[in-house]
Protein backbone atom coordinates (compact mmCIF):
# COMPACT_ATOMS: atom_id res chain seq x y z
CA UNK A 1 0.00 0.00 0.00
CA UNK A 2 2.69 2.22 0.58
CA UNK A 3 3.59 2.28 -3.00
CA UNK A 4 0.51 3.47 -4.09
CA UNK A 5 0.30 6.43 -1.69
CA UNK A 6 1.29 8.80 -4.29
CA UNK A 7 -1.16 7.29 -7.16
CA UNK A 8 -4.22 9.02 -5.80
CA UNK A 9 -2.36 11.92 -4.06
CA UNK A 10 -0.58 13.54 -7.20
CA UNK A 11 -1.25 17.18 -7.51
CA UNK A 12 -3.07 16.23 -10.60
CA UNK A 13 -5.22 13.44 -12.02
CA UNK A 14 -4.64 12.39 -15.48
CA UNK A 15 -7.54 10.47 -17.58
CA UNK A 16 -6.99 7.81 -19.77
CA UNK A 17 -7.77 8.25 -23.47
CA UNK A 18 -8.21 5.50 -25.87
CA UNK A 19 -6.65 6.43 -28.97
CA UNK A 20 -8.18 5.80 -32.54
CA UNK A 21 -7.23 1.51 -33.51
CA UNK A 22 -5.35 2.31 -36.35
CA UNK A 23 -2.62 4.35 -34.15
CA UNK A 24 -2.52 1.68 -31.50
CA UNK A 25 1.04 -0.25 -31.77
CA UNK A 26 1.58 -3.62 -30.80
CA UNK A 27 3.99 -2.85 -27.86
CA UNK A 28 1.69 -0.05 -26.53
CA UNK A 29 -1.21 -0.87 -23.84
CA UNK A 30 -3.52 1.63 -26.44
CA UNK A 31 -3.59 4.23 -23.23
CA UNK A 32 -2.27 7.80 -22.84
CA UNK A 33 -2.32 10.28 -20.40
CA UNK A 34 -3.68 13.81 -20.45
CA UNK A 35 -3.84 15.85 -17.17
CA UNK A 36 -6.57 17.22 -15.67
CA UNK A 37 -7.92 19.23 -13.03
CA UNK A 38 -7.04 18.18 -9.88
CA UNK A 39 -10.39 16.66 -8.22
CA UNK A 40 -10.93 14.49 -5.16
CA UNK A 41 -14.16 12.85 -3.69
CA UNK A 42 -13.40 14.77 -0.32
CA UNK A 43 -14.53 18.50 -2.61
CA UNK A 44 -16.48 18.66 -5.31
CA UNK A 45 -18.27 15.60 -5.66
CA UNK A 46 -20.23 15.92 -8.82
CA UNK A 47 -17.43 17.47 -10.33
CA UNK A 48 -15.08 14.32 -9.13
CA UNK A 49 -17.39 12.01 -10.67
CA UNK A 50 -17.97 13.64 -13.83
CA UNK A 51 -14.10 13.60 -14.43
CA UNK A 52 -14.10 9.49 -13.54
CA UNK A 53 -16.78 8.74 -15.51
CA UNK A 54 -15.01 10.58 -18.70
CA UNK A 55 -11.55 8.29 -18.33
CA UNK A 56 -11.62 5.33 -20.64
CA UNK A 57 -12.43 1.95 -19.89
CA UNK A 58 -9.76 -1.05 -20.84
CA UNK A 59 -10.60 -4.03 -22.83
CA UNK A 60 -9.51 -6.76 -21.52
CA UNK A 61 -6.19 -7.17 -23.60
CA UNK A 62 -5.20 -3.42 -22.08
CA UNK A 63 -6.01 -4.57 -18.64
CA UNK A 64 -3.96 -7.37 -19.00
CA UNK A 65 -0.94 -5.96 -20.26
CA UNK A 66 -1.13 -3.45 -17.41
CA UNK A 67 -1.82 -5.96 -14.58
CA UNK A 68 1.41 -7.97 -15.82
CA UNK A 69 3.60 -4.93 -16.37
CA UNK A 70 2.91 -4.31 -12.30
CA UNK A 71 2.32 -7.88 -10.89
CA UNK A 72 5.60 -9.15 -12.82
CA UNK A 73 7.60 -5.61 -13.61
CA UNK A 74 6.36 -3.70 -10.26
CA UNK A 75 5.22 -0.69 -12.48
CA UNK A 76 3.51 1.90 -10.69
CA UNK A 77 3.07 3.62 -13.85
CA UNK A 78 0.62 0.80 -14.84
CA UNK A 79 -0.71 0.85 -11.40
CA UNK A 80 -1.70 4.30 -11.50
CA UNK A 81 -3.82 3.74 -14.62
CA UNK A 82 -5.30 0.43 -13.78
CA UNK A 83 -6.74 2.65 -10.29
CA UNK A 84 -8.04 4.97 -12.69
CA UNK A 85 -9.91 2.73 -15.18
CA UNK A 86 -11.67 1.34 -11.93
CA UNK A 87 -12.73 4.35 -10.31
CA UNK A 88 -15.77 4.22 -11.70
CA UNK A 89 -16.82 0.77 -10.26
CA UNK A 90 -15.88 2.37 -6.43
CA UNK A 91 -18.55 4.97 -7.34
CA UNK A 92 -21.40 2.40 -8.09
CA UNK A 93 -20.63 0.21 -5.12
CA UNK A 94 -20.98 3.51 -3.04
CA UNK A 95 -24.07 4.71 -4.40
CA UNK A 96 -25.45 0.95 -2.88
CA UNK A 97 -24.49 1.97 0.65
CA UNK A 98 -26.30 5.59 0.33
CA UNK A 99 -29.03 4.61 2.90
CA UNK A 100 -26.86 4.73 5.72
CA UNK A 101 -26.97 7.85 6.34
CA UNK A 102 -23.06 8.45 5.29
CA UNK A 103 -21.25 10.93 2.84
CA UNK A 104 -20.91 9.46 -0.17
CA UNK A 105 -17.64 11.19 -0.43
CA UNK A 106 -16.24 9.05 2.54
CA UNK A 107 -17.94 5.61 1.04
CA UNK A 108 -16.21 6.39 -2.35
CA UNK A 109 -12.42 7.30 -0.33
CA UNK A 110 -12.81 4.03 1.40
CA UNK A 111 -13.51 1.91 -1.61
CA UNK A 112 -10.39 3.39 -3.37
CA UNK A 113 -8.21 2.23 -0.58
CA UNK A 114 -9.57 -1.55 -1.00
CA UNK A 115 -9.28 -0.69 -5.05
CA UNK A 116 -5.82 -0.10 -4.45
CA UNK A 117 -5.57 -3.26 -1.85
CA UNK A 118 -7.19 -5.06 -4.73
CA UNK A 119 -4.95 -4.07 -7.51
CA UNK A 120 -1.87 -4.51 -5.33
CA UNK A 121 -3.22 -8.72 -4.78
CA UNK A 122 -4.06 -9.38 -8.09
CA UNK A 123 -2.05 -11.72 -10.48
CA UNK A 124 -3.09 -11.99 -13.79
CA UNK A 125 -3.11 -15.57 -14.43
CA UNK A 126 -6.02 -15.94 -12.43
CA UNK A 127 -8.26 -15.68 -15.48
CA UNK A 128 -10.83 -12.99 -14.36
CA UNK A 129 -11.53 -9.43 -14.54
CA UNK A 130 -9.83 -7.11 -12.53
CA UNK A 131 -13.10 -5.83 -11.69
CA UNK A 132 -14.61 -8.95 -10.37
CA UNK A 133 -11.45 -9.77 -8.17
CA UNK A 134 -11.77 -5.91 -7.07
CA UNK A 135 -15.13 -6.12 -5.42
CA UNK A 136 -14.52 -7.64 -2.34
CA UNK A 137 -11.87 -5.60 -1.26
CA UNK A 138 -13.77 -2.70 -2.58
CA UNK A 139 -17.18 -3.66 -0.50
CA UNK A 140 -14.38 -4.65 2.43
CA UNK A 141 -13.45 -1.25 3.23
CA UNK A 142 -16.86 0.44 2.90
CA UNK A 143 -17.78 -2.15 5.32
CA UNK A 144 -15.59 -1.49 7.77
CA UNK A 145 -16.38 2.23 7.35
CA UNK A 146 -19.84 1.81 7.77
CA UNK A 147 -19.62 -0.31 10.87
CA UNK A 148 -17.27 2.25 12.62
CA UNK A 149 -19.72 5.16 11.55
CA UNK A 150 -23.22 4.67 11.49
CA UNK A 151 -23.84 4.65 15.05
CA UNK A 152 -21.12 6.01 18.45
CA UNK A 153 -21.48 2.53 19.68
CA UNK A 154 -20.35 0.02 17.30
CA UNK A 155 -23.15 -2.43 16.22
CA UNK A 156 -21.47 -4.87 14.90
CA UNK A 157 -18.29 -7.41 15.65
CA UNK A 158 -18.76 -10.67 14.86
CA UNK A 159 -19.18 -12.30 11.87
CA UNK A 160 -22.65 -13.41 11.99
CA UNK A 161 -23.65 -9.64 13.19
CA UNK A 162 -22.06 -8.38 10.15
CA UNK A 163 -24.19 -10.41 8.22
CA UNK A 164 -27.24 -9.68 9.77
CA UNK A 165 -26.47 -5.64 10.09
CA UNK A 166 -25.96 -5.37 6.01
CA UNK A 167 -29.05 -8.05 5.28
CA UNK A 168 -31.81 -7.44 7.80
CA UNK A 169 -32.88 -4.14 6.49
CA UNK A 170 -33.24 -5.14 3.07
CA UNK A 171 -35.04 -8.35 3.79
CA UNK A 172 -37.42 -6.67 6.00
CA UNK A 173 -40.97 -6.65 4.03
CA UNK A 174 -42.51 -3.51 6.25
CA UNK A 175 -41.51 -0.97 9.57
CA UNK A 176 -42.66 -3.36 11.63
CA UNK A 177 -41.01 -5.62 13.88
CA UNK A 178 -40.19 -9.00 12.25
CA UNK A 179 -42.85 -11.75 13.28
CA UNK A 180 -41.53 -15.60 14.16
CA UNK A 181 -42.15 -17.60 11.34
CA UNK A 182 -39.87 -14.18 9.49
CA UNK A 183 -37.41 -14.52 12.42
CA UNK A 184 -37.43 -17.98 11.56
CA UNK A 185 -36.92 -18.12 7.76
CA UNK A 186 -34.19 -14.74 8.11
CA UNK A 187 -32.11 -16.80 10.41
CA UNK A 188 -31.96 -20.05 8.26
CA UNK A 189 -31.67 -18.24 5.24
CA UNK A 190 -28.26 -16.22 6.60
CA UNK A 191 -27.51 -19.32 8.78
CA UNK A 192 -27.67 -17.23 12.11
CA UNK A 193 -29.39 -18.30 15.53
CA UNK A 194 -32.99 -16.87 15.49
CA UNK A 195 -32.03 -14.61 18.51
CA UNK A 196 -29.36 -13.18 16.70
CA UNK A 197 -31.88 -11.77 13.98
CA UNK A 198 -33.67 -10.73 16.92
CA UNK A 199 -30.89 -9.01 18.58
CA UNK A 200 -29.11 -7.19 15.58
CA UNK A 201 -33.09 -5.73 14.91
CA UNK A 202 -33.04 -3.90 18.41
CA UNK A 203 -29.86 -2.92 17.42
CA UNK A 204 -30.79 -1.04 14.49
CA UNK A 205 -34.32 -0.09 15.87
CA UNK A 206 -32.78 1.66 18.70
CA UNK A 207 -30.78 5.92 18.57
CA UNK A 208 -28.39 7.37 20.11
CA UNK A 209 -28.77 9.02 22.84
CA UNK A 210 -26.01 11.96 24.46
CA UNK A 211 -25.94 10.50 28.35
CA UNK A 212 -25.20 14.31 29.51
CA UNK A 213 -27.85 16.81 28.78
CA UNK A 214 -26.43 18.83 25.64
CA UNK A 215 -25.65 22.42 26.22
CA UNK A 216 -28.73 24.25 24.39
CA UNK A 217 -30.88 22.13 26.04
CA UNK A 218 -33.82 23.33 28.36
CA UNK A 219 -34.69 21.92 32.24
CA UNK A 220 -37.58 19.70 30.54
CA UNK A 221 -34.90 18.26 27.70
CA UNK A 222 -32.75 17.54 30.16
CA UNK A 223 -34.58 15.78 32.37
CA UNK A 224 -34.49 12.78 29.77
CA UNK A 225 -31.09 12.52 29.51
CA UNK A 226 -29.89 9.67 30.96
CA UNK A 227 -27.59 10.72 33.50
CA UNK A 228 -30.39 12.59 35.24
CA UNK A 229 -32.77 9.13 35.80
CA UNK A 230 -29.93 6.26 36.08
CA UNK A 231 -28.78 5.45 39.41
CA UNK A 232 -25.01 4.82 40.25
CA UNK A 233 -25.12 2.05 42.05
CA UNK A 234 -21.01 2.51 42.81
CA UNK A 235 -20.92 6.24 43.98
CA UNK A 236 -23.41 5.43 46.69
CA UNK A 237 -21.80 7.64 49.97
CA UNK A 238 -22.54 5.07 52.62
CA UNK A 239 -21.40 1.96 50.24
CA UNK A 240 -17.72 4.43 49.71
CA UNK A 241 -17.36 4.67 53.82
CA UNK A 242 -18.19 0.89 54.12
CA UNK A 243 -15.40 -0.26 51.66
CA UNK A 244 -13.01 2.22 52.44
CA UNK A 245 -13.61 1.43 56.31
CA UNK A 246 -13.32 -2.31 55.27
CA UNK A 247 -10.38 -1.98 53.44
CA UNK A 248 -8.63 0.28 56.15
CA UNK A 249 -9.47 -2.38 59.30
CA UNK A 250 -8.27 -5.24 57.03
CA UNK A 251 -4.73 -3.62 56.19
CA UNK A 252 -4.71 -2.57 60.53
CA UNK A 253 -5.16 -6.31 60.90
CA UNK A 254 -3.12 -7.53 58.55
CA UNK A 255 0.23 -5.96 59.61
CA UNK A 256 -0.48 -6.46 63.61
CA UNK A 257 -1.01 -10.32 62.61
CA UNK A 258 2.56 -10.10 60.49
CA UNK A 259 4.28 -7.78 63.52
CA UNK A 260 3.18 -10.96 66.06
CA UNK A 261 5.23 -12.96 64.05
CA UNK A 262 9.28 -14.22 64.58
CA UNK A 263 11.46 -11.77 62.62
CA UNK A 264 12.72 -13.70 59.80
CA UNK A 265 9.27 -14.78 59.10
CA UNK A 266 8.41 -11.69 59.05
CA UNK A 267 10.87 -10.63 56.67
CA UNK A 268 10.34 -13.47 54.43
CA UNK A 269 6.74 -12.45 54.34
CA UNK A 270 7.54 -9.12 53.10
CA UNK A 271 10.60 -9.78 51.13
CA UNK A 272 8.25 -12.58 49.14
CA UNK A 273 4.70 -10.50 49.41
CA UNK A 274 5.18 -6.86 50.55
CA UNK A 275 8.81 -5.37 48.68
CA UNK A 276 8.32 -4.17 45.77
CA UNK A 277 11.26 -6.16 44.56
CA UNK A 278 10.34 -9.50 45.40
CA UNK A 279 13.02 -11.90 46.55
CA UNK A 280 12.84 -15.57 45.02
CA UNK A 281 12.84 -18.55 47.75
CA UNK A 282 16.72 -19.47 46.31
CA UNK A 283 17.40 -15.72 47.23
CA UNK A 284 15.85 -15.75 50.27
CA UNK A 285 17.99 -19.31 50.85
CA UNK A 286 21.19 -17.73 50.15
CA UNK A 287 20.02 -14.64 52.93
CA UNK A 288 19.44 -16.85 55.43
CA UNK A 289 21.95 -19.66 54.48
CA UNK A 290 19.30 -22.53 54.38
CA UNK A 291 17.72 -24.29 51.89
CA UNK A 292 14.89 -23.03 49.34
CA UNK A 293 12.55 -25.80 50.91
CA UNK A 294 12.96 -24.39 54.54
CA UNK A 295 12.53 -21.08 53.17
CA UNK A 296 9.10 -22.71 51.35
CA UNK A 297 8.12 -24.11 54.68
CA UNK A 298 8.55 -20.81 56.92
CA UNK A 299 6.36 -18.79 54.57
CA UNK A 300 3.60 -21.57 54.37
CA UNK A 301 3.24 -21.55 58.55
CA UNK A 302 3.79 -17.80 58.26
CA UNK A 303 0.64 -17.44 55.71
CA UNK A 304 -1.27 -19.73 57.91
CA UNK A 305 -0.63 -17.70 61.37
CA UNK A 306 -1.50 -14.39 59.67
CA UNK A 307 -4.58 -16.04 58.88
CA UNK A 308 -5.63 -17.68 62.06
CA UNK A 309 -4.94 -14.29 63.28
CA UNK A 310 -7.32 -12.66 61.38
CA UNK A 311 -10.16 -15.76 62.10
CA UNK A 312 -9.35 -14.43 65.46
CA UNK A 313 -10.33 -10.80 65.21
CA UNK A 314 -13.38 -11.49 63.15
Amino acid sequence: MTKFAPILAKNVKFALIMPKKDLKSENSVGTELQEMEALSPGGDLQAYINSVHSIGILTPEEERKLAEDLYYRNDLDAARKLVLAHLRFVIYIAKTYSGYGLPESDLIQEGNVGLMKAIRKFNPEMGVRLVSFAVHWVKAEMHEYVLKNWKIVKIATTKAQRKLFFNLRSKKKGLGWLTEEEVEAMAKDLGVKPSEVREMEKRLSGIDMSFDPLSDSDDDEAAFSPSQYLEDKEADPADIFEKESFDENNATLLYEAINQLDDRSRDILQDRWLADEKLTLHELAEKYDISAERVRQIEKNAMKKVKLSFSAEE
